[in-house]
């Protein structure tokens, strides 16, 4: 029982002791169960941390890619604005300022992608997006995805280096050759770039497309047998760059432009597309142009050659799909742009053409000027200087007027900008030199008025201030261009007695002896001065003698001539005197030029349009610049300058003596009409005839002082050209008198001159009016004065239109005769108008009567040989009548005859 009792008491405690552990357990494993519910919440926190952590470096990650994507794309843009880079359904020809990279295709950068993570086994499946940050600084619009296919693959060509094409597609190569072609041409200003093909396997149509820019010389083919001659041409351009363009002040033609601002040569592409082997002597040729010719605008296209790497060479690996590489893009995959549409190639290569064929525009006249406020600070002691325009080594060319050269010959055929040239060369000159220093006389025989822009007009009433005479219209008034010489004669005398007077030899030793003296060079420029010396007359042999003599004596006295012309080849004047054409050592020649430079210089021949040969010893082919000139003939960039230098002038200066032949001159702007004034009765009054042609706006005129012969006679059936001289010459008359200082008949006997007559009779008051009715009775007191029936107290001046329709037969005629030959010492005049030559001799008692009773006339549509009887001891003059021109001769103060143009009635 004990036994039994104690293992009943073991077993309680042992049941005790088992339901203590078993409390124990569940307290244990409730233990453990909460820490495992901590350690799997902390695991679910770390992996929501890992997971917010990894989108956040996926997010940065795929933010700084679309950044750099962005900046790439932005700097490709900057590299390959406009024509450089954009793609071909966009692409239209954009030249640029300086030369870009050139694209090729697209870089396949590395797409972003989105990140996700998947929680640890056993737990729930927690997803975290990454998205696209957008760069620091950008709004929300930027967060957008950007595409790496917006990244375009460029290389450098112009300015840069040449091209490697490796064939891995032909396809795709000739892709890349002709879109390199089309950019480099749509990127630069038309001619700048030139092309050389050299395609011995498909004989040059592996750049067919590019067909239409042959004839303007843009693009030239080399034969099958040509590389070694293309070679040897490249590098021997590469040497004469680097000896006469860059002469050791630049390194390449690139560091000059950003210098200068001015690419003096085009760039040259060869592009080379395969060949048979090429012999030692071409790889070596090859080799100096990959090392130096980029330097100097030489740049390679090649496929199809071996070529070894080096400085400056850009390799493509030409592949379908994304399999091209570019060396400079590493290992990143390119996809190459197909080739241009044949129909955009086309387009452009046309339009490129007819650019150049049109030649290269101009610079702007500003570049000839010095800066504003520089204006007018040179000295023209010892010569004129100024350039003209640029020339291909880049620096501007100077042209000088001096001792020597002294006269410049300009010659260029219609068309090629001759007109520009002169107005560039005065432009550069005037902004220069002052008034005081520079002094114009301009005379233009061409129909036009190429000159008249120097002068006030209507439109625009400034003048350049350093003109003196502008002669335009004066093609059939060759009498004007004799008048200029006459007065360059004139002035050479006193500038030379002056020299003489100060014991000196030239304008720069006048000038310092004579400080206070005004001392200008003269610049005399003649447009079609052929037409001067074209005649085979009195005119032309003048003419010449006297620019025999202003050329050999004017150099020294500060008087230079620029005599231009269409073609100077045909004037036997000019070219028949070899002393004189000597004198004229600065030769300008235009684009197809004839003659004007040296028999052996065709420098000319192949000259783009605005440019000009300048040759300062007598075209002599080693003395020619090739000079590139501005724009000077657009009408607003001259008023800027004109108005600019027209506002300096000084108080002085006025404007410009103003001749143009197809005007007809006004009586009221004569300044010989405007200085009479009535006054006390005149010793001998003067008749105002019509403006003569001359430098000088004088009127031509008659003294009628008490003298034998003191009439005049108007001759010729012209009705409206005779009435204005008698017009002209009776109110100048009646200007010198006061109401009664005077008497003035007007006898109007042709009904056609009625409404002249008239008008002169209601000009003149208290004149008498007289026609076929009542003519006799002023004949009959005619003769009684001139017989001196009764004292001459005053003038009388008897103004008849168409004398010789006298009525009164033999006695009215007589009775004329009388007053011609006595009247004039009694102060008794006639100025009358005889409808030809022969009916005034008639009227004189024919042809063996005396002529003298007229002492001067003036001939309108009556030709030289029938004046011969008026014109005494001098055989005919040599007088071809025209309109509105009339032949006058005084026999008491003309050795010649003289033209002169009569004034308009108003």
């Amino acid at each position: 029982m004990e036994i039994r009792a104690g293992l009943s008491h073991a077993l309680g405690a042992a049941q005790i002791a088992l339901a203590r552990a078993q409390d124990a357990v569940e307290a244990a494993e409730a233990r453990f169960e909460r820490v495992r519910a901590a350690a799997s919440a902390r695991r679910r926190k770390l992996v929501a941390a890992r997971d917010e952590r990894t989108a956040e470096i996926d997010a940065w990650h795929d933010g700084e890619l679309a950044a750099l994507v962005g900046v790439a794309a932005a700097a490709a843009g900057r590299a390959a604005p406009g024509a450089a880079g954009e793609s071909w359904d966009r692409w239209e020809a954009t030249p640029l300022e300086r030369a870009a990279e050139l694209r090729v295709g697209r870089l396949m950068l590395p797409e972003p992608s989105v990140a996700s993570r998947e929680d640890a086994p056993g737990g729930d499946d927690d997803r975290a997006a990454g998205a696209w940050a957008s760069a620091p600084g950008a709004g929300a619009e930027s967060a957008a995805p950007r595409s790496a296919s917006e990244v375009p693959a460029l290389v450098g060509l112009l300015d840069h280096g040449h091209i490697v094409v490796r064939d891995g597609d032909h396809r795709a190569a000739d892709a890349v050759v002709a879109g390199l072609l089309l950019r480099a041409l749509g990127t630069s200003l038309p001619g700048t770039v030139q092309i050389v093909g050299y395609d011995p396997e498909h004989l040059g149509g592996g750049l067919a497309g590019f067909a239409p820019l042959a004839p303007a010389g843009v693009l030239t083919f080399v034969g099958p047998g040509g590389l070694d001659k293309l070679l040897d041409e490249l590098v021997g351009h590469v040497r004469r760059i680097n000896e006469t363009v860059l002469a050791g002040e630049y390194t390449s033609l690139r560091e000059l432009h950003s210098a200068t601002r001015r690419r003096p040569e085009p760039w040259r592409v060869a592009v080379l597309l395969g060949g048979p082997e090429l012999s030692r002597h071409e790889r070596s040729q090859l080799d100096r142009l990959l090392r130096t010719g980029a330097a100097c605008g030489v740049h390679l296209v090649i496929r199809g050659l071996p070529v070894e790497a080096g400085p400056g060479i850009e390799f493509i690996d030409a592949a379908d799909g994304d399999g091209a590489r570019i060396e400079s893009a590493g290992a990143l995959p390119v996809r190459l742009d197909p080739a241009p549409p044949p129909h955009l190639v086309t387009a452009t290569c046309r339009r490129i053409a007819e650019s150049v064929a049109a030649g290269p525009a101009p610079v702007a006249l500003d570049s000839l000027l010095p800066e504003q406020g520089a204006e007018w600070r040179e000295s023209a002691a010892t010569g004129l200087t100024a350039p003209l325009g640029d020339s291909p080594q880049g620096p501007r060319v100077q042209v000088t007027l001096s001792d020597y050269p002294p006269h410049a010959l300009i010659a260029g055929p219609s068309g090629t900008g001759k007109t520009n040239f002169i107005y560039a060369w005065m432009g550069a000159l005037a902004a220069r030199y002052s008034p005081d220093e520079l002094a114009f006389y301009l005379l233009d025989f061409k129909e036009g008025v190429s000159f008249a822009r120097f002068a006030p007009g209507r439109r625009d009433p400034s003048w350049l201030p350093h003109v003196r005479l502008v002669g335009v219209n004066v093609n059939t008034d060759r009498e004007f261009g004799l008048a200029l010489l006459r007065f360059l004669g004139g002035e050479l005398r006193r500038r030379a007695d002056a020299a003489k007077q100060h014991e000196v030899t030239n304008l720069a030793e006048l000038r310092a002896e004579d400080p206070e003296g005004v001392w200008p060079r003269i610049v005399a420029v003649v447009d079609e001065f052929q037409v001067l010396l074209s005649g085979r007359d009195g005119v032309s042999a003048e003419a010449v003698d006297l620019l025999e003599d202003l050329a050999r004596r004017g150099r020294s006295q500060g008087i230079h001539l620029i005599l231009a012309s269409q073609d100077v080849s045909g004037i036997e004047a000019l070219w028949g005197r070899p002393a004189l054409v000597a004198q004229f050592s600065l030769r300008i020649a235009l684009p197809r030029a004839r003659r004007v430079l040296a028999e052996t210089n065709a420098a000319a021949d192949s000259l783009p349009r605005y440019h000009a040969v300048v040759n300062a010893d007598s075209g002599a082919v080693e003395a020619n610049r090739v000079v590139r000139v501005p724009a000077a003939g657009d009408r607003e960039q001259w008023s800027a300058l004109q108005h600019r230098l027209w506002r300096r002038r000084p108080a002085e200066s006025g404007p410009p003596r103003l001749f143009d032949g197809d005007v007809v001159p006004k009586l009221a702007d004569s300044p010989d009409f405007r200085a009479l004034r009535a006054g006390d009765a005149p010793a001998a009054p003067v008749a105002l005839l019509g403006e003569t042609i001359d430098v000088r706006a004088r009127s031509a005129r008659t003294v009628l002082r008490r003298a034998p012969g003191r009439n005049l006679a108007v001759l010729g059936t012209r009705v409206d050209e005779a009435c204005a001289i008698l017009a002209t010459a009776g109110r100048s008359l009646a200007a010198q008198f006061g109401p009664d200082g005077a008497r003035f008949s007007v006898v109007c006997l042709d009904q056609d001159a009625r409404a002249a007559a008239e008008a002169l009779h209601a000009h003149i008051p208290n004149s008498g009016w007289y026609d076929a009715e009542n003519v006799n009775w002023l004949l009959e007191d005619a003769v009684g004065e001139a017989n001196g029936a009764w004292p001459a107290d005053r003038p009388h001046f008897i103004l008849i239109y168409a004398a010789d329709a006298l009525p009164g037969g033999k006695v009215a005629a007589d009775q004329l005769v009388t007053v011609l030959r006595q009247g004039p010492e009694r102060r008794l005049h006639v100025l009358g108008w005889w409808r030809g030559a022969a009916l005034l001799r008639d009227a004189l008692g024919g042809p063996a009567s005396r002529t003298d009773a007229i002492g001067a006339w003036v001939a309108l549509d009556v030709h030289g040989s029938e004046l011969s009887p008026y014109y005494p001891g001098q055989g005919a003059p040599n007088w071809y009548p025209r309109p509105w021109r009339a032949l006058h001769f005084d026999r008491s103060v003309h050795r010649g005859a003289e033209v002169i143009i009569p004034y308009g009635n108003s």
